[in-house]
């Protein structure tokens, strides 16, 4: 058998060399002629797996090591019989400590904060059931939108009031155009002329969630500090949009080494449901030891105000995203450099902390 992987795709050696025949491709630049005689698809987010990349091949089988799954055409790969599989959870971890982390980096002392500071989550998925729980442990006041789901210990209330209420917005929504609560845009013109100019807004879950041309508008008007993992035109971000956001990212929220593991683990295991073969590896026997900053104090607040950048020196990537600017834009070639030489930073449990 053979498997087409995304070269970025975390110990995929690791989990499939055994059992079949892999070749790594630039998940970006991958083509339907790359993929001749490939039984088996797995991707990242940066790949549309639609009928123009699979028309004419022999792929049975796509998995995603991705939460998230707009970049697949699951319309088109259920109408053509191909089993799909994507890996809901799997950095969720990763992406709620990034959320604590920028919010570290704009002000230290919200850790210490506690019910002074409210933080508003839009969405109740596993990231934002995550972040809800990391944000409790840290003493915070937590308020939640999500129509879909109801969680006992969360607060929730409708989006207008949360609005008015947090200090911090972070969103965690898939990108949808349709039904009755859409997310494309969900963040417009409207929205920001309601939003106090103090809060503050995270977005690591989709770039298009916020429209590009109103929050220019908005940060200008008023300086909203904003933190961005993701862009409505990824890969193609202006250094005009750079210059009014207080800390951006290259789309790297969730690229722990627990989380990509994780992810190309929950894809090998459907992999193996479906090809009918027994699972019998665990990314956690590949994990190497990192320095236990949570042995030296029991208190976590204590602990992450002096050791939170050590663990994720989230400015780092800040600047290396702005230095690839070239010509006024982003240059695409050097953001994806960014992403796959990403140095994969570690959970917090892995530093010994228990958050459970």
């Amino acid at each position: 058998m053979k498997i087409v992987a995304d070269e970025n795709l975390a110990f995929a050696s690791y989990f499939f060399s055994d059992i079949a025949e892999i070749q790594l491709h630039a998940g970006r630049t991958l083509q339907a002629k790359d993929l001749a005689e490939t039984k088996a698809l797995l991707v990242r987010s940066v790949t549309k797996v639609n009928e123009d990349l699979l028309r004419d091949t022999q792929v049975n089988f796509v998995g995603s090591a991705t939460i998230g799954t707009d970049h697949l055409d699951t319309d088109y790969l259920k109408s053509h019989h191909i089993q799909w599989s994507n890996a809901a959870g799997c950095n969720a971890q990763a992406v709620a400590e990034y959320v604590v982390t920028a919010l570290a980096h704009l002000n230290i002392h919200f850790l210490e904060a506690n019910k002074n500071f409210t933080l508003g989550i839009i969405g109740l998925g596993n990231v934002g059931r995550r972040l809800a729980h990391l944000a409790k442990l840290l003493g915070w006041n937590v308020v939640a939108y999500d129509p879909f789901v109801t969680i006992a210990d969360v607060t929730q209330v409708e989006l207008s009031a949360l609005l008015q209420q947090a200090h911090a917005i972070s969103i965690h929504v898939p990108l949808t155009k349709g039904g009755d609560y859409p997310t494309y845009h969900l963040f417009n013109d409207e929205v920001f002329q309601s939003l106090p100019k103090e809060t503050i807004i995270i977005n690591s879950a989709r770039g298009a969630v916020i429209s590009e041309q109103a929050l220019l508008k908005d940060v200008k008007q008023t300086g909203r500090s904003v933190v961005l993992d993701v862009f409505e035109h990824e890969p193609l971000i202006s250094e005009e949009l750079l210059k009014h956001i207080a800390l951006v990212t290259p789309h790297i929220a969730g690229y722990s080494l627990e989380g990509k593991a994780r992810g190309t683990q929950m894809v090998y295991e459907a992999f193996c449901k479906y090809y009918q073969f027994i699972p019998n590896k665990d990314f956690k026997t590949q994990l190497p030891i990192c320095e236990q900053f949570f042995e030296k104090s029991g208190d976590l607040k204590d602990i992450l105000k002096k050791y939170i950048f050590e663990i994720y020196p989230i400015l780092e990537d800040d600047q290396r995203l702005r230095a690839c600017l070239k010509d006024g834009v982003v240059d695409q070639h050097s953001f994806d450099q960014l992403r796959k030489s990403y140095p994969l930073r570690r959970e917090w449990t892995s530093h010994g902390a228990d958050i459970s």
